[in-house]
């Protein structure tokens, strides 16, 4: 993982014929190049340089994101699409919000990590930039039309690699995590997998002119901006050490994590 290099993924190459589907899944997938995994916060992250610290400050934050899953697809479906797409479309919610699903696990993966389940339901530690990044997301699914929406959630084509990094990695670099709060990785595995099939297939299907692709790719990048903000967030102010209201004497604000509390 080093500098990324411009390639189909340059959102400034003009789109001036009408691609073929599988020419149209390629760009699409070679915007993957953008995706966060790619980001310094998660190289340190993947190369096991994180502190303990940080690992809860993503771990807190992240959880605000996750919790946002489920609302953003509940808003999808409220735009009315087809009954078989709402039939697809359900099973998201299903994943996250059942007994025993994503939001369980990724509480589980808090408390793993050595944080407490309550502060992390209150969202004490989420910053300020992570907030607003996740609630522009949930807002995008309300607002717009449900298969613009929908097809914003193709940043899975790239997820299963991440969530093997931290199968793979975190047992190794992180010892002190309890392995039993992993469960939430090894669950998406399988389930992105399933989402992007049907996710893909409708945006292929569906954006078939030289606006609506042009449009998918705007749409797929306001997506990674997201996570990439996210990202700027947390290497802002734990790595960087410059946290909301740095610099302001006394500030009980900053919403960062110190393990020495």
């Amino acid at each position: 993982m080093g500098t990324i290099k411009k390639g189909d993924n340059d959102m400034t190459k003009k789109m001036e014929q009408l691609l073929s589907k599988e020419e149209f899944e390629a760009k699409l997938r070679a915007m993957g190049d953008m995706y966060h995994i790619h980001h310094p916060f998660h190289i340190r992250m993947y190369e096991g340089s994180c502190t303990k610290e940080e690992i809860q400050g993503w771990v807190a934050n992240r959880f605000y994101y996750q919790t946002a899953i489920p609302i953003k697809d509940a808003a999808i479906m409220s735009n009315n699409p087809p009954l078989e797409d709402r039939r697809k479309w359900i099973d998201r919610i299903i994943d996250h919000d059942s007994v025993g699903g994503g939001i369980e696990a990724w509480l589980e993966l808090g408390e793993a990590v050595g944080l407490n389940k309550e502060d992390l339901i209150s969202h004490k530690y989420v910053l300020p930039a992570v907030k607003f990044a996740v609630d522009a997301y949930i807002n995008f699914a309300k607002q717009r039309p449900w298969k613009e929406a929908a097809m914003s959630s193709l940043t899975e084509m790239f997820a299963p690699q991440i969530h093997q990094q931290r199968l793979d990695t975190w047992p190794k670099n992180y010892p002190w995590i309890e392995q039993n709060g992993l469960r939430y990785f090894q669950k998406r595995l399988s389930e992105a997998r399933r989402d992007v099939q049907h996710g893909l297939a409708l945006t292929l299907e569906e954006f078939n002119t030289i606006e609506l692709q042009k449009k998918a790719c705007e749409i797929l990048q306001f997506k990674l901006d997201i996570l990439w903000t996210m990202c700027d967030a947390l290497y802002l102010a734990y790595e960087l050490k410059r946290p909301p209201y740095f610099n302001i004497k006394g500030c009980n604000a900053t919403r960062k994590i110190n393990c020495s509390e």
